[in-house]
């Protein structure tokens, strides 16, 4: 398929573009939300073209795949040449996001909209969100698996929090100071900096999270954090807030699941001080993460949800067979 969407979620994003299909990916010349391109700290395929505007509006397209209200008001349009995801394109809408605010007042920006597929990433996300008359299915994550890197040499912890200070109490932020009386905690993240931290590009990052004793999931208020699974299948055990998704997705013999954050610190001084116990910890989280959230998984349940979408559409049109012509020239 000729897949349309743009670079939001790197990580996420790196997952999807295995799926052997062509990806369009907007690009503009400050590289800005509206037009990304491709990611400059993640490995994608060579089936991820960069496309401007110009271009764009030509291009065969058999889904288009959103992710921000934007795109659904607009924005997608006006790159695709006036053509109407859900209208005129087969289209997903696909929410990263925990919905924040009154549970009441938690209505999706792509809710009652029948002519699309809002896809979750998590089942909490999928319960909290009002989606109205709009079909939702969950696609939970899948990574490509970083490998058993695990050596704990360092007896610290580590947590990933991306722009920490602006977020705050919503990744738990403020919860590092207390989990620090177990063990000094290392910060790695996009804007980490201002706290001591540093952003590190994927494969460097995933060899200095190993080499840390525990990682540490403080986050209060979020959809399931791809770094929490990467540290899962690298082997580390993991100490994380019981909330959200999180309660469902990571086992207690992973290493400590909880939201008492005292006895949390406890758990994670007495992994700071069992090497041994630390590392069958990390390897039970390696053997779960490695089943649950498997990358052939995630590529199937995404080809089953794209195949529903486009098959949709050319019945609607019909035919059972795309309507898609060539590639125009210059497309790459």
């Amino acid at each position: 398929m000729n897949i349309f969407l743009w670079h939001v979620h790197g990580a996420w994003t790196t997952s999807f573009l295995h799926g052997g299909h062509q990806y369009f990916v907007p690009v503009t010349a400050d590289r800005g939300p509206e037009g990304r391109g491709r990611a400059m700290t993640y490995d994608w395929p060579d089936t991820t073209v960069e496309v401007t505007r110009d271009r764009a509006r030509d291009l065969p397209i058999d889904v288009v795949v959103m992710q921000r209200p934007e795109e659904l008001n607009g924005l997608a349009a006006a790159w695709l040449g006036g053509r109407r995801p859900g209208t005129d394109l087969p289209a997903i809408y696909l929410e990263h996001n925990a919905p924040q605010g009154r549970i009441a007042d938690m209505r999706h920006a792509a809710a009652d909209r029948p002519d699309l597929l809002l896809v979750h990433v998590t089942h909490f996300n999928d319960i909290f969100w009002d989606a109205g008359s709009t079909p939702t299915r969950v696609i939970e994550h899948g990574i490509v698996d970083p490998g058993l890197r695990y050596t704990g040499e360092l007896a610290r912890g580590v947590a990933v929090i991306n722009e920490p200070v602006r977020r705050g109490r919503v990744t738990g932020t403020d919860l590092l100071e207390r989990f620090s009386a177990a063990a000094p905690i290392d910060l790695f993240g996009i804007d980490a900096g201002s706290l001591g931290g540093t952003d590190l590009p994927q494969a460097r990052l995933h060899e200095e999270m190993a080499r840390r004793r525990v990682y540490l999931h403080p986050v209060r208020w979020t959809s399931l954090g791809l770094s929490l699974i990467e540290a899962m299948h690298l082997g580390m055990p993991v100490v994380a807030l019981a909330t959200t998704e999180v309660a469902d997705a990571v086992p207690q013999s992973a290493g400590a699941i909880s939201t008492n954050v005292a006895r949390l610190v406890d758990e994670m001084r007495g992994l700071m001080a069992d090497p041994d116990a630390a590392r069958e910890a990390g390897k039970a989280a390696r053997n779960y993460a490695r089943y649950r959230f498997a990358l052939e998984r995630f590529l199937l349940d995404w080809d089953r949800a794209l195949e529903a979408v486009a098959g949709l559409r050319s019945r609607r049109a019909g035919s059972t067979k795309s309507n898609s012509p060539p590639l125009p020239k210059g497309a790459r």
